[in-house]
């Protein structure tokens, strides 16, 4: 068998499970055994696979048939055009928290940040913690999560690059191992958002893999982001900023919450490319 005809048999197979994106998630996982990319498995389709790679292929396909995640699978996701190891200890990063980061830069880039280092508030797999530290290399970045399995996953890819010389992770829930000190510049987090009952909606990828403790935050997916509203005005300089994703129909809520504090200014939502309500930003006085 030849490397075209195998990756054929993988897309067949999971198209006939309805598995979505099935030429991407075959090519994929052939690519992962072979040490190709998706452009090199087309050159190479004439290449003889053996019947070894074929059984590993197979025990590749049939977890994916399973729905389990490829980013879990392969235990890597790109993200900001970087490669993040990630494991089922941390959420498998998505387009929408670039988008996050994307707000900070712009921000960044046209207003500024006062003096004083950064904090990224639930750090998984650190991919938020990694970005913000190459794109802000003059700054100092920390990282709160209260999953010590998440933080070995976020280490190692602070390591994979390069940045743990401005890094700094810590194991903590929220901000409770914290000193109530207003001295960071900005602080940021991708936090758990994702109401109860909207479980049963959930793709089995996301409802049966990824860490629960990640995705879910009460009756109606706000819990934490009210320990923030109170906790991160505590922590933030006078001039900081709070940036933070949110569900996309979560707006109206989260600006009641943080406009209930006399601490915060220039309450704001801005939608992602999708046009849905994303990210959500607050000013410490």
């Amino acid at each position: 068998m030849i490397v075209h005809e195998l990756l054929q048999e993988g897309v067949s197979c999971l198209r006939l499970a309805k598995i979505p994106d099935a030429e991407i998630d075959a090519a994929l996982l052939l690519g992962r055994l072979l040490g190709m990319s998706r452009a090199r498995l087309y050159l190479n389709a004439r290449q003889v696979v053996s019947s070894e790679l074929i059984d590993q292929y197979n025990s590749l396909l049939s977890r994916r048939l399973a729905r389990e995640p490829v980013a879990y699978i392969v235990g890597e996701q790109e993200f900001w055009s970087l490669s993040f190891a990630v494991s089922p200890a941390v959420l498998i990063p998505r387009p929408e928290t670039e988008e996050l980061i994307e707000q900070v830069l712009a921000h960044e880039k046209s207003s500024g940040f006062v003096a004083g280092p950064v904090l990224d508030l639930g750090v998984g797999s650190g991919a938020i913690t990694v970005v913000l530290a190459r794109e802000l290399p003059d700054r100092v970045v920390w990282g709160i999560d209260r999953s010590w399995e998440a933080l070995l996953v976020a280490r190692q890819n602070i390591h994979r690059h390069g940045v743990s010389a401005n890094t700094h992770l810590v194991n903590g829930d929220w901000l409770t191992s914290l000193a109530a000190k207003r001295q960071f510049a900005l602080v940021v987090s991708n936090p758990p958002y994702i109401a109860d009952k909207e479980k049963a909606s959930l793709q089995p990828e996301v409802m049966d893999f990824e860490p629960h403790l990640a995705l879910f935050s009460g009756d109606q997916g706000l819990d934490d982001i009210l320990i923030l509203a109170q906790e991160v005005r505590h922590v933030l300089l006078p001039g900081g900023w709070f940036f933070m994703e949110i569900g996309e129909s979560q707006g109206p809520a989260v600006l009641n919450i943080f406009a209930s504090f006399a601490d915060y200014d220039s309450l704001a939502v801005h939608k992602d490319l999708a046009g849905r309500p994303r990210i959500f930003q607050a000013r410490c006085l």
